[in-house]
């Protein structure tokens, strides 16, 4: 009897120890959880740094009068920007551009009886780069004041630019992440889970579009220069454990 009893005994911890042992291969075999989500993160900033473009021409049959001119108007040019608190370093006058122009001469019937000389266009642009915004728009919005003095400025619309633009990406980054964490706590907990390491993270595109502007995103990334108030925004993909 003692016997038969030490057998059974014995059999039944060979069972138990079986299932403990196939249910341990089971749970580590089993793949682990996972949350896929993604993190946005927006920042609303105002450009500090403004370039600003223009150019002005002269045409005459004599190359050197219209030279002579294009002169006397960017001394001019320069005086007024002066005026206006512009600095003399900061105005950079690119090389001037001659063209020739012809008159295309057609007959009576439509045919083309060639070209005609007419003289030479010479221009010459102006580019300005500033941090004093404000100054450099408002000069860019009286700038026809020129139109007075007889001489023909065409003025580029202002482009706006930020220079703290990488410490900018690092704080989107983090705001990006963290929003990821949050939604990825509350799907956890949803789930009566809780959220584990994280596995991977991988940064989305980076856009900045201009403020209240219903300005579309890029697949590639939009980067607007236009509008002086802008809106940087970035995604993070990111992979969580589930517990």
């Amino acid at each position: 009897m003692r016997k038969n009893l030490s057998s059974l005994i014995f059999a039944i911890a060979i069972i138990i120890a079986a299932f403990v042992f196939a249910n341990a291969v089971i749970n580590r075999n089993r793949p682990q959880g996972m949350i896929h989500v993604t993190g946005l993160g927006e920042q609303n900033f105002t450009s500090d740094l403004v370039v600003w473009e223009g150019n002005f021409s002269r045409e005459s049959k004599d190359l050197k009068a219209a030279y002579a001119s294009l002169e006397s108007d960017r001394t001019a040019v320069t005086n007024y920007l002066k005026s206006k608190g512009i600095p003399f370093e900061q105005l950079v006058f690119n090389a001037v551009s001659t063209n020739p122009i012809y008159q295309q001469n057609y007959t009576a019937n439509g045919n083309y009886a060639g070209q005609t000389f007419q003289g030479y266009q010479l221009n010459q642009s102006l580019v300005i780069e500033s941090k004093e915004v404000e100054k450099v728009e408002k000069i860019s919005r009286e700038i026809t004041e020129l139109l007075n003095q007889g001489i023909t400025f065409y003025s580029q619309p202002p482009r706006y630019y930020y220079t703290q633009l990488e410490s900018l990406k690092l704080e989107m980054i983090a705001k990006a992440t963290e929003d990821g964490r949050i939604r990825a706590e509350r799907i956890a907990e949803n789930s009566n889970s809780s959220l584990g390491d994280l596995v991977t993270a991988n940064m989305g595109i980076f856009q900045i579009t201009g403020q209240n502007s219903g300005e579309d995103y890029s697949w590639g990334g939009t980067f607007n220069t236009s509008a002086k108030n802008k809106t940087a925004s970035i995604t993070m993909k990111l992979s969580f454990e589930v517990d």
